[in-house]
């Protein structure tokens, strides 16, 4: 594995070069803004290993009044794999990650913070998967992340149900009726949105389970956090793989 600087960012590169794979994940894990979760990194990176797809992990900018920050690293992670591996490139992020994932979802476009309408083009996801992701800005949202991003600032621009166009990504979204910290309205707006949108949209419910659940297997349960394998929760991965097959394959070839 090697790493390699995007703006103030690192990008992991977590296979062998010589790996043959359909295409690229930048994987990005949460932690609020305000860290980055191990949990939501690694071990997931090696299960997209697994399944041929090439896994990146984004270190991206946390802390306080980070503003477009993180969204800028995570084009410049974009470009950087597209520029350098070839196949489409799909954006999988966990709460604040995910919150990140479909930020350039639906801002790449966004001439005021991305001059330039060639490099715009590049930054595009060709697809998201998002996880218990943070969305909104409004009654639902989780504070502590949109915070970090906006400080006292005019949080809209991170509200991203509202900024979803046509021209959003393919998204696979699932969350869990029982999560607390990010509540499942924040899936709920953004998969509304998309659909509206006409942007093709999977969405998947789970009725049990608590935030941050990450690949939901028994070597990432935390039991005094109460995070505990569930199969039926855990089956999100294969999921997502099939949605992307389904979007991607034709015959068994990329």
């Amino acid at each position: 594995m090697r790493s390699v600087p995007v703006d103030k960012a690192q990008l992991d590169i977590c296979f062998d070069e010589t790996f043959k794979a359909w295409g690229s994940v930048i994987i990005c894990p949460g932690g609020g803004y305000r860290w980055l979760s191990p949990r939501e990194a690694a071990p997931v990176a090696r299960r997209f290993e697994e399944r041929r797809w090439r896994p990146f992990v984004l270190y991206y900018s946390v802390g306080e009044r980070l503003g477009v920050v993180p969204l800028t690293e995570a084009a410049g992670a974009l470009r950087f794999v597209r520029s350098h591996y070839a196949g489409p490139v799909v954006l999988c992020g966990f709460s604040a990650g995910g919150h990140l994932a479909a930020s350039l979802g639906v801002h790449w476009d966004n001439a005021e913070i991305f001059p330039g309408p060639e490099s715009r083009r590049t930054q595009r996801p060709d697809a998201l998967i998002l996880c218990y992701p943070v969305i909104t800005a409004g009654k639902a949202a989780h504070q502590g992340s949109i915070e970090s991003l906006a400080g006292a600032s005019d949080a809209d621009f991170f509200s991203l149900e509202n900024h979803v166009s046509s021209s959003a990504p393919p998204s696979f979204i699932w969350h869990t009726a029982g999560d607390k910290t990010v509540p499942v309205e924040n899936s709920l707006c953004f998969a509304e949105a998309l659909i509206r949108n006409g942007v093709e949209t999977e969405l998947h419910i789970f009725p049990r389970g608590i935030h941050g659940l990450s690949l939901a297997v028994p070597e990432l349960d935390e039991v005094e956090a109460g995070r505990i394998a569930d199969p039926h929760v855990a089956r999100w991965f294969d999921l997502s793989i099939e949605w992307l097959e389904g979007l991607f394959l034709k015959g068994g070839a990329a």
